[in-house]
């Protein structure tokens, strides 16, 4: 059967961010890690939606200790505000869910690709700005747990054209951020053993889950392509989808399981890794390539002015589960 929410160690005394904790994916982390005690600041952009998201949480767990932060990820000044009202707290986990996907190209606030804007970029800030809330006493290492997609495998990072100006295609700009996660995962790791941090950085995939990710790109566009395109969505995701609460899963078990190990990525096991329990896997070639990591780690600092008081990563590998060849590493 293979790991479940019932397997979620206690919780109690322990305290974790997840963004995008209104819905899907990002909701049931929330629910099952407040389930087991643990504190949950579910951060949301959409206040609303948070605090109908909170509301089912406790009609599901009537004690839950939830706490609503508004947090748009479109918004580096969202970010910093957020960041301002919880610095002082320390935090055991911090699940960097929340994204969107496919969606027709905008902007966010600051200029960013949307997609990349908020994947990514949004993530970056938030993390770093977070760098010094993260638990690092003698207790269990703090985690930072970076929701990618198995899609990033078709992703591939266009430096030339980040945000999609000169040519944009919403499932490459998707699949460009996603790799970008996990990226950014690995070499977050790679900092984390350089400053000997008790601290690690893993990366998951809910393989194919039922949430209203799936619709929001194809809700924006127009004409009768999108009709059938929402109708063969359905039609798939009721044949080959799992729910979010099993999406979840991967999360869950990568935030809290004791057997975790920093630089892996973990998810469902199942059918073509679409469904099924989480396990350790390999991701994309391209998402081993330091020099792509530490480039992509710089022009993201640029972008969003967060600087991480990390040393540069040391001779450090992030190993696969399986063999690969060396060169892919770096």
């Amino acid at each position: 059967m293979g790991w479940t929410a019932d397997d979620i160690p206690d919780q109690t005394e322990r305290t974790a961010v997840v963004t995008g904790a209104n819905s899907g994916i990002g909701l049931e982390t929330a629910r099952e890690l407040a389930r087991n005690g643990a504190t949950v600041v579910m951060a949301c952009r959409s206040e609303g939606r948070g605090r109908e998201a909170v509301r089912d949480i406790h009609d599901d767990v009537p004690d839950a200790d939830l706490r609503l932060e508004a947090c748009d990820l479109a918004d580096l000044e969202s970010v910093r505000a957020f960041v301002g009202r919880i610095a002082d707290e320390r935090i055991d986990a911090l699940i960097n869910n929340a994204g969107t996907m496919a969606i027709p190209r905008s902007e966010t606030e600051d200029g960013f690709e949307t997609q990349f804007g908020v994947n990514h970029l949004g993530h970056f800030a938030l993390t770093g700005l977070l760098l010094e809330s993260l638990a690092t006493d003698a207790g269990d290492p703090a985690r930072v747990v970076t929701v990618s997609s198995g899609l990033h495998e078709r992703g591939e990072i266009d430096f030339d054209d980040l945000h999609g100006e000169r040519s944009y295609d919403p499932w490459d700009a998707y699949g460009q951020s996603k790799l970008a996660n996990v990226l950014f995962a690995y070499e977050l790791e790679r900092r984390f053993r350089t400053a000997d941090t008790n601290a690690i950085s893993v990366a998951v995939h809910p393989g194919y889950a039922d949430t209203k990710l799936q619709y929001r790109g194809i809700e924006r566009e127009e004409g009768l392509g999108r009709w059938l395109r929402l109708a063969g969505r359905r039609v798939s995701n009721a044949v080959l989808a799992q729910s979010a609460e099993k999406g979840a899963l991967p999360t869950l078990y990568a935030a809290t399981a004791p057997d975790v190990e920093g630089g892996a990525y973990y998810g469902p096991g199942g059918l073509m890794n679409m469904r099924g329990a989480p396990e350790r896997q390999s991701s994309a070639e391209a998402s081993y390539d330091r020099k792509t990591a530490r480039r992509l780690w710089r022009v993201s600092a640029e972008l969003t002015g967060v600087r991480y008081d990390l040393p540069r990563p040391a001779a450090v590998e992030i190993e696969e589960p399986t063999d690969v060849e060396a060169d892919l590493r770096g």
